[in-house]
C-alpha cells in the first residue's frame, strides 16, 4: 500500500457496524436518560451561570436571549449530524470514529488528536473555575484554605498549586476509573439537582419579572475607548459566538456508543433530547435574568445570583451558588468520559500504544487513559491560570463539528442505501450550516489558539507518522 494511500485508507461502515455488534469491550449498563444527563451535564455549566448575565452586561443586553437562539440553531445543525451517526455507526470514539469511515486514517487521527487535548483543557477549566466556587462557599462559613493552595503561580501573591482544581479532577478520574454505572449514577443525580436549580430561577424569577427591563430589547450600538462595538444587532451577533462554546457538549456522549444498552435508538434520541432541554433552559434564564435585574448590573462573576441577592431573596441565591458548585462536576464528568473513550479508541485501532486499549478486568472501564487523564488534567489545573488554559479549548471541537457536518453529506452521496436510524433533515442545508458557523467561530479565535494548535497538529503527525502509519490495524489487513 503507497504512503498517499495509507493516509486516506478508512473503516468501511459496514465494518464498524458489524464490530459494533461484536465486541465486548464494555459493559452495556447506559439507557436513554443517563446518556441524555451526559449531554445535558456537558451542555449546562457557565453558560447558565455565568454566560448569560456577562454577555447581557457587554455585547448583546436583553437580546442575550437572541445570542442564545442563534447559537443553539447553529449547535442544532451539528447535533442533527451527530445524531445520525451516532446511529448508523454506534462504536465508541465519537467524531474520530465518524470521521475513519468517512474521510480517512489520517483526518481521523487529527481529529481524534485534536479532541484528546481539547476535552482534557475543557476538564482542567472547569475544574479551575469549581474550585474559585468552593473556595468562595468555604469562606464564606469560616474556611480558608491555605494561600499556597489557592490558585496557580501567578493569579496572586503567594499562590503555588491550585490544591482544589486538582483534587476533583483526580476524583472524577477515580469515578470513571470503577464501574460506568457508577458515575453515570451520580452524574445523573448531579444533573438533576442542576436542572432543579435553573427551574428554581425560572419558577421564581418569573414572579420577579419588571418588563421595563427589557426595554429596549436590543440596546443602541455603542463604539468603547478601545474601539470595540457593543449592543446592535452585531453585539447580539458577538454574544452568540461567546456562548456557542456553551450549548455544545452532547458530542460526549456518543463516546458512550459501546456502553449504551440500546445505541442505535438510544444515542440519537439522547443527543437531540439534551441539547433541547438545554437550550429551553437556556433562553428561559435569558428572559428571566434579563427581567429581574438591569442588563447594565449583569457582568459579575456569579450574576444569576447577584440577580437575586439584588431582589432580597438571598436564601435563592445560596441554593445556586450551591447548584453551581455542584452541577459543575457533571461538566467535568462529561469531558473527561469524553477524552478517555477517544484515546482508547485510538489505542485499539493502533494508532497509539494498544496498552491502553485495555479495560480493568473487574470494572470493565478503560482505567489505564482514565488515570494517566486524571493526574494530566490535575497538573494542567494545579500548575496554570484559567485564561491561559481557556483558549486554547475551542478549536478542535469547532474542527470535530466540520468533519461531522461534512461527513454526513459525503456519506449520504457515497452510500445512500445504509440503514439510517435516524436521518439529518434538509441534507445539505443543515450540515452546511453547521460547517459555515463553525468556520465562522474558528476565524474569530485568537492567533494564540492557531500558534498553540499548529504546535498540537504538528506533535500529533509526528506521533502519527513515526507510530501510528505503521501499528495501524488496517495495516495488517
Amino acid at each position: 500500500m503507497g504512503f498517499l494511500n495509507k493516509l486516506v485508507r478508512h473503516k468501511p461502515v459496514e465494518m464498524l457496524q458489524a464490530e459494533a455488534g461484536k465486541r465486548g469491550d464494555f459493559r452495556r449498563v447506559l439507557g436513554l436518560w443517563q446518556l441524555t444527563a451526559i449531554g445535558i451535564g456537558g451542555i449546562i455549566g457557565v453558560g447558565v451561570f455565568v454566560l448569560a448575565g456577562q454577555q447581557a452586561a457587554l455585547n448583546a443586553g436583553p437580546a442575550v436571549a437572541i445570542s442564545f437562539l442563534i447559537a443553539g440553531i447553529a449547535s442544532a445543525a451539528a447535533a442533527l449530524c451527530y445524531a445520525e451517526f451516532a446511529g448508523l455507526i454506534p462504536v465508541t470514539g465519537s467524531a474520530y470514529t465518524y470521521g475513519y469511515a468517512v474521510l480517512g486514517e489520517l483526518a481521523a487521527w487529527l481529529i481524534g488528536w485534536d479532541l484528546l487535548l481539547e476535552y482534557a483543557l475543557i476538564v482542567a477549566v472547569v475544574a479551575i473555575g469549581w474550585s474559585g466556587y468552593v473556595q468562595s462557599f468555604l469562606s464564606s462559613v469560616g474556611i480558608n484554605v491555605p494561600v499556597w493552595a489557592q490558585g496557580a503561580i501567578g493569579t496572586g501573591e503567594g499562590h503555588v498549586f491550585n490544591v482544589i482544581a486538582a483534587a476533583v479532577t483526580l476524583g472524577v478520574s477515580a469515578l470513571l476509573t470503577f464501574r460506568t454505572e457508577w458515575g453515570a449514577r451520580f452524574n445523573t443525580l448531579v444533573v438533576a439537582i442542576k436542572v432543579a436549580a435553573v427551574a428554581l430561577v425560572i419558577g421564581i424569577g418569573a414572579f420577579y419579572v419588571n418588563p421595563s427591563n427589557w426595554a429596549p430589547f436590543i440596546p443602541e450600538r455603542i463604539t468603547g475607548a478601545d474601539g470595540v462595538s457593543h449592543f446592535g444587532f452585531s453585539g447580539v451577533a458577538t454574544a452568540a459566538a461567546v456562548v456557542f462554546f456553551a450549548v455544545f457538549g452532547y458530542d460526549t456522549l456518543t463516546t458512550a456508543a459501546e456502553e449504551s444498552k440500546n445505541p442505535q435508538r438510544d444515542l440519537p434520541r439522547a443527543v437531540l433530547l439534551s441539547l433541547a432541554i438545554s437550550m429551553a433552559m437556556y433562553l428561559a434564564v435569558s428572559l428571566v435574568l434579563t427581567g429581574i435585574a438591569h442588563y447594565t448590573t449583569l457582568n459579575t462573576d456569579a450574576p444569576v445570583a447577584d440577580a437575586f441577592k439584588g431582589l432580597g431573596l438571598h436564601w435563592v441565591a445560596v441554593i445556586i451558588s450551591v447548584s453551581a458548585v455542584f452541577g459543575l462536576i457533571s461538566v467535568l464528568f462529561a469531558f473527561m468520559l469524553g477524552a478517555t473513550r477517544i484515546w482508547f479508541a485510538l489505542s485499539r485501532d493502533g494508532l497509539l500504544p494498544g496498552w491502553f486499549a485495555h479495560v480493568h478486568p473487574r470494572f470493565g472501564t478503560p482505567h489505564r487513559p482514565t488515570i494517566v487523564l486524571g493526574v494530566f488534567t490535575a497538573l494542567v489545573a494545579g500548575l496554570l491560570p484559567i485564561e491561559e488554559v481557556a483558549k486554547l479549548v475551542n478549536i478542535g471541537v469547532l474542527s470535530a463539528f466540520i468533519v461531522i457536518c461534512s461527513s454526513v453529506i459525503i456519506l449520504r452521496r457515497r452510500k445512500p442505501e445504509l440503514p439510517r436510524s435516524f436521518r439529518t433533515p434538509l441534507v445539505p442545508l443543515i450540515p452546511l450550516i453547521g460547517i459555515g458557523f463553525s468556520i465562522w467561530l474558528l476565524s474569530e479565535l485568537p492567533a494564540v489558539t492557531w500558534k498553540v494548535f499548529l504546535v498540537w497538529v504538528s506533535l500529533g503527525m509526528v506521533i502519527y507518522l513515526g507510530y501510528g502509519m505503521r501499528h495501524s490495524k488496517l495495516e495488517k489487513l
